[in-house]
């Protein structure tokens, strides 16, 4: 063994910083080989120096709940593989020199996963008032309690027939749709079911169409799964039907955002609705018709769903609870065409089995018990309030920079510069407001990117609301007036 270039070794190390749940262990590997990885991390990553002693075997076993023989171990292997020297006497040193890796220990990158803001104006923020999150509470508890065998064995890849039923009551007094519960599949979200029906219905390299601007993850999703999203332009009356025929005639499919369109917030008009299930029945293609928010109409009654037009023959209907109830439920549900009902089915087992059961019950107690419909009651006032009072903010202190349409539905606002004006000018506002939402142009896919910003405002409070406009409206006009005329686009 080689000997550490001292005349007065230091003294080994009381206690080592060994943090085992933070470091990278193989699942199931030995003691030893698992403070072995760990050593090497703190190694490599420099928590001990070069030439810095170890501690004592007996010293690191009772630090670490190890048996001593797993410590010796794991130290031999480190001398072994270069990263420790040792010295009859003197101890266990880290090498003066170490290599980058241990042997067999391929260098892993840094991953870095980006979650949603939850800042002011972040989109897909809900709020459950009390009443009704005690309500849920005691559903889940009276379920939890009543513990039934249902839990202890694979169920239907639908979900639960009492929650599908009670889906599908909702469906037709808040939406016109009529549809068995036979028809519904329970899915953990719109883009999970997105996929399920993706890969009952395509074949790989199918075209989709995609609202252009639209729903980015909705397109991501469509590009994961191999299809083609092409983008068709949206007009004031929604989808632009006779764009998608020309831009893909073979279209086996189209994603659409009828009732509120997700960024633009327009509706789709009768006759652009009556058009695309033409198109549809023609080619033998499938509308796959996301009604993510049309529970919360502020103005009037909204127009009957596609599905409902279309009595679920071409149309594929998407729903979520992520709204209605809160994101962290993971519960969202797909009526089908009775054809669709055994290929969707099939390709739900395949890719997953089915769904999760503990909150199905509280989900379809809240459902039945007319909780649910209370709770949409008193949010819908909340997110009214909070609407107009984003928008009367932002278009007083903007003075005229940003134009504010009010949605009659839904849970976000566009607020939108001069068309002329370069997108640089939101880019830079919204960085300087420091304003969760997105950029209007991150919408785009093809078409010519307006500049302006989407902007959340439900389950924000009005008064963070309103400090936030205020700010947004302010760096919008500096933005401005620090471009002057370099900020008008070519």
């Amino acid at each position: 063994m080689q000997k550490i270039p001292t005349n007065s070794p230091a003294p080994a190390k009381a206690e080592l910083p060994l943090d085992l749940t933070g470091a990278h262990i193989t699942p199931g590997a030995s003691a030893a080989h698992q403070l072995y990885q760990a050593l090497c991390e703190m190694i490599v990553s420099g928590l001990v120096k070069p030439g810095e002693p170890l501690p004592p075997s007996r010293t690191l076993a009772r630090q670490t709940g190890f048996r001593r023989n797993a410590v010796v171990t794991a130290y031999e292997r480190l001398i072994a593989d270069g990263f420790a020297d040792a010295t009859v006497g003197s101890g266990t040193f880290v090498a003066a020199r170490i290599p980058a890796r241990g042997a067999g220990e391929p260098s892993k990158p840094k991953v870095v996963v980006e979650t949603p803001g939850r800042g002011a104006f972040a989109l897909g923020c809900t709020h459950v008032d009390e009443r009704a999150v005690q309500r849920f509470r005691a559903f889940v508890g009276r379920r939890l309690r009543a513990f039934g065998s249902e839990h202890l064995h694979y169920g239907d890849p639908r979900g639960s027939r009492e929650l599908r039923v009670a889906i599908a009551d909702h469906l037709l007094s808040a939406r016109g749709l009529r549809c068995d519960p036979d028809q519904i599949m329970l899915t953990s979200g719109t883009l999970h079911a997105l996929r399920i029906v993706l890969s009952a219905i395509l074949k790989s390299n199918d075209q989709v169409w995609c609202e252009d601007p639209g729903y980015p993850a909705a397109r991501k999703t469509i590009a994961h799964c191999g299809y083609h999203a092409v983008p068709v332009p949206v007009d004031e009356h929604g989808m632009r039907v006779a764009k998608g025929r020309v831009a893909a005639p073979s279209a086996r499919a189209a994603y659409v955002t009828p009732s509120h369109q997700f960024p633009l917030g327009v509706q789709m008009s009768m006759p652009r609705r009556l058009e695309l299930l033409d198109w549809a029945r023609q080619v033998g293609a499938f509308v796959l018709e996301d009604d993510y928010d049309s529970e919360f109409r502020y103005d009037g009654a909204p127009l009957m769903s596609l599905a409902g037009i279309d009595r679920l023959q071409r149309v594929i209907y998407l729903g979520t609870f992520a709204k209605t109830l809160f994101p962290g439920l993971r519960i969202g549900y797909c009526a089908l065409p009775e054809r669709l009902i055994a290929d969707v089915t099939a390709a739900r087992a395949a890719l997953d089995r089915f769904p999760g059961t503990l909150m199905e019950g509280a989900v379809a107690d809240m459902l039945n018990s007319g909780a649910f419909a209370a709770n949409l009651k008193r949010v819908r006032k909340l997110y009214r309030q909070a609407r107009d009072a984003l928008a009367d903010s932002l278009e007083v202190a903007s003075d005229g920079a940003l134009s504010v349409p009010v949605p009659s539905q839904g849970l976000h606002l566009v607020a939108r510069f001069d068309p002329a004006v370069d997108l640089s000018v939101a880019a830079h506002a919204k960085q300087a407001a420091g304003a969760e939402g997105w950029l209007l142009a991150d919408t785009y896919s093809r078409g010519r990117p307006l500049p302006g910003f989407v902007l959340g405002f439900s389950g924000h409070p009005v008064p963070q609301l309103v400090a936030s406009a205020e700010r947004l409206a302010r760096e919008s006009r500096a933005a401005l007036g620090a471009r002057g005329t370099s900020a008008r686009r070519a």
